[in-house]
C-alpha cells in the first residue's frame, strides 16, 4: 500500500489547466499555496510538465514519467510508467517522512492517476481561459467538496480564485 495521491491542480472556469506547455494565467499568490502544499514532498509529473518548469524544485523530489528511455535530466526520478512512478514516489515519500504523494501534471497523468486519487486540492481560477490542454472530467457521484475558500485577486494575480479541497467518497 502506497502513500496518499492528492492532486494539486489550478483549473478555469472552463476546465483548461494550460496552453502550449504552459499555464494560461498569472497567480503568483497561488504559485506560494503550491510551494507550502507540496514542499518536502516527493511530486509525480510527465516529462512536458517537467520541461515546462525546467529543473528540479527546492525542498521537493520529482519524479518524472516519460516514455523516453533516453530522458534522464540531473536531479530527478525517471519513470517509464505512472505505475512505476507511484512506486518510486512511495520510496522516496518513506526517505523523506512526506505523508503523501503530490501529484502535479499534467492532463494525461492526472487521467492516468486519479482513479487511485484521493484527494484534490483545487485552486478554480474564476475566469473562463482559452487552452489546450483540460483536467479530467470529475465524477460528482464520487467526490465531495470538504472544504472552499473565496480568494480575490492580489497584487499582481490576473484573477480572483476559490481554493476547494475535494475527498474521494468512500
Amino acid at each position: 500500500m502506497t502513500r496518499p495521491l492528492v492532486i494539486v491542480v489550478a483549473v478555469s472556469e472552463n476546465g483548461i489547466i494550460g496552453k502550449d506547455n504552459g499555464l494560461s494565467w498569472r497567480l503568483p499568490s497561488d504559485m506560494k499555496r503550491f510551494r507550502r502544499l507540496t514542499m518536502g514532498k516527493p511530486l509525480i509529473m510527465g516529462r512536458r510538465t517537467f520541461q515546462s518548469i525546467s529543473r528540479p524544485l527546492p525542498g521537493r523530489e520529482i519524479v518524472v514519467v516519460t516514455r523516453d528511455a533516453s530522458f534522464a535530466p540531473a536531479g530527478v526520478h525517471v519513470a517509464h510508467s505512472p505505475q512505476d512512478a507511484v512506486l518510486k514516489a512511495d520510496a522516496v515519500a518513506a526517505r523523506m517522512g512526506a505523508a503523501e504523494i503530490i501529484v502535479a501534471g499534467g492532463a494525461d497523468i492526472f487521467a492516468a492517476l486519479l482513479p487511485d486519487t484521493s484527494r484534490i486540492d483545487l485552486t478554480r481560477v474564476h475566469a473562463a481561459i482559452e487552452g489546450d490542454t483540460r483536467f479530467p472530467e470529475l465524477d460528482p457521484a464520487e467526490w465531495r467538496e470538504a472544504s472552499s475558500t473565496e480568494h480575490a485577486a492580489e497584487p499582481g494575480d490576473e484573477h480572483g480564485y476559490a481554493v476547494k479541497s475535494l475527498v474521494r467518497v468512500s
